[in-house]
């Protein structure tokens, strides 16, 4: 989820090969790349259009994990009928899964599709549930759509905590289109969140910041975690980027670094 054109050279290249060789689950994942590209960058028709092939033919696997992908494309791109025919089919296999990851994904879909107040019960629950998930990039998309749907009802307060943390989360796994539509968001509350240029590459970011003060102190990945409502996974992506930009290859070393500055 990074730069477009690195993205979309790779995908075709993908394509061209699934064509060639007659490859349908190799073209699905370009499709699917494409579509998390386009929603990071809000072309809502466009990501639409590249989940709709997915969708239709339903493949194991990848006719699963379009769902939620398709149902955000759709809600926002005025496709409502489309969008809830795509819950309706998630609804089924979520409850028959009934993990945290898949019930999740369920309640984020609820909430977009959901024009009444009752929204905000499923965005909390979305949010809620995939903390418990070891797939950080679903828990931040989750509190960004909050945060996006918070400030278009002028609670800019509750807005920016939800936006922020999404920022961090994006930011520190390098998901930038996604960073940047929620810096974006954030300007809108009246906060601001800096990009990242050369000059402060090596700046530990505020997650980043108080993971590496709580590791100094000795609890371990799991505790951390625990604490910040982040999963482990996390955790450990943050602390490497804390060993990186201080120059340092334990925690033992925080101390001595420059984490508390």
């Amino acid at each position: 989820m990074g730069r477009e054109d690195d993205v979309r050279a790779v995908t075709a290249v993908m394509e061209a090969v699934a064509t060639t060789y007659g490859l349908g689950m190799l073209r699905q994942s370009a499709l699917h790349a494409l579509c998390v590209l386009d929603l990071g960058m809000g072309r809502y028709e466009e990501a639409l259009r590249h989940a709709l092939p997915t969708y239709e033919e339903d493949v194991p696997s990848q006719g699963n994990l379009v769902l939620p992908l398709l149902v955000e494309a759709a809600v926002r791109a005025g496709e409502r009928r489309t969008a809830a025919l795509a819950l309706m089919r998630l609804e089924e296999r979520a409850q028959l899964s009934g993990t945290p990851w898949a019930l999740g994904l369920l309640a984020r879909c609820r909430a977009l599709v959901d024009e009444s107040a009752e929204a905000e019960k499923w965005h909390r629950e979305s949010i809620d549930l995939l903390a418990r998930v070891p797939v950080a990039a679903e828990h931040a998309r989750s509190r960004l759509l909050f945060g996006e749907w918070l400030r278009r009802r002028r609670r800019r307060a509750e807005a920016r905590v939800h936006l922020r943390a999404a920022y961090e989360s994006f930011d520190a796994w390098g998901a930038s289109l996604f960073a940047e539509r929620a810096r974006i968001e954030l300007l809108a509350t009246g906060e601001t969140a800096r990009r990242r240029v050369p000059e402060t590459r090596f700046d530990l970011t505020p997650q980043e910041r108080q993971v590496a003060l709580l590791a100094a102190g000795g609890p371990t990945n799991t505790a951390i975690a625990s604490q910040l409502f982040i999963t482990t996974s996390t955790v450990e992506f943050l602390l490497n980027k804390v060993f990186r930009k201080l120059a340092i290859t334990s925690r033992r070393q925080i101390a001595h670094g420059r984490a508390g500055s």
